[in-house]
């Protein structure tokens, strides 16, 4: 099992925490918004309970690329973004030791949720000011984070540039719909309109709209979607909205309905776009998952 390495700078503070001490680092800079951090740091602090077989079957989902060459006992990974810990837990059994990163609060929730992972270190830091040098890490991910920094492709070179020449970084992107017929597209503009609303309203108000459409706009189209499929009509059901959400469980929609309403600053892009900054940030042997969630991708640091 790797060991991990100091910092490659002295923390501004300690913090006390359910899985231990954990560093901060100043996350100031001109690549971060910090009213997002702040929300999403609000939003996991919230949402921060997860069931292991919850995580193990949407991690399956998310990690179907993810082999054992790249991923194993000998690997020290980053996760940069780790939220609530989520997929450092998911990986923790697979990855020989992780060093989770995130500059909002939600690096608490993270806390909670591994506090009995004894393969993982904490550190509050945001993805601009990664506490380490370059070439460290066998493995990197950043999974639905950078769509949510203003400049998505500094932020990916930032990441890639951690990783050791023959390592491997994994990230996760909100798609542009590039797979999706001219119907879709329509009603998610309808659809972003609405969030571009809803994430302006206050904290309370917002996360009180998010859960109302939660009950009122997701479940009515997910439940369809499992009728059409116990009806035998599996194709429909698949290309339907919200298709993904067909086997989550109503905590799992609502931290959804939060994070996709409730985020301000969000970008999307198409496999192409996906492969050309990968590509950019020095990566090749490019997969980008067939599977949803669209698009999660895989690259090989030349």
């Amino acid at each position: 099992m790797p060991n991990p390495v100091p910092y490659n700078s002295r923390p501004d503070e300690i913090i006390d925490s359910a899985s231990g001490e954990i560093a901060v680092f100043n996350s100031a800079g001109q690549n971060i918004d910090s009213k997002v951090v702040e929300e999403f740091g609000e939003e996991w602090l919230k949402f921060n309970k997860f069931e292991d077989e919850v995580i193990k079957q949407i991690g399956d989902e998310y990690f179907d690329i993810i082999t054992d060459e790249m991923v194993n006992k000998s690997t020290y990974a980053l996760d940069v973004g780790c939220g609530t810990g989520r997929w450092t837990k998911y990986l923790s059994s697979k990855a020989g030791f992780i060093e989770a990163t995130d500059p909002s609060n939600a690096i608490f929730a993270a806390s909670k949720l591994l506090e009995n992972t004894n393969n993982v270190r904490l550190t509050r830091a945001s993805a601009e000011n990664l506490p380490f040098n370059d070439e460290t890490f066998d493995f990197a991910m950043a999974v639905g984070v950078l769509h949510h920094i203003p400049n998505t492709q500094v932020a990916m070179n930032d990441c890639v540039k951690k990783i050791k020449k023959g390592g491997y970084f994994y990230v996760y992107l909100y798609y542009s719909l590039d797979n999706r017929g001219s119907l879709y597209k329509l009603i998610f503009g309808g659809v972003n309109f609405l969030r571009k609303a809803v994430s302006a309203l206050p904290g309370k108000s917002k996360r009180f709209a998010c859960d109302l459409i939660a009950i009122t706009v997701y479940m009515p189209v997910i439940i369809t979607g499992r009728f059409f499929k116990v009806l035998g009509l599996k194709k429909i059901a698949n290309k339907m909205p919200l298709s993904t959400y067909h086997n989550r469980n109503f905590f799992v929609v609502r931290n959804d309905s939060l994070d996709r309403f409730g985020t301000r600053l969000e970008q999307r892009f198409s496999a192409n776009e996906i492969v050309s900054m990968m590509e950019k940030a020095g990566l090749t042997d490019i997969v980008i998952s067939k599977n949803s969630p669209y698009h999660h991708a895989v690259g090989r640091k030349i």
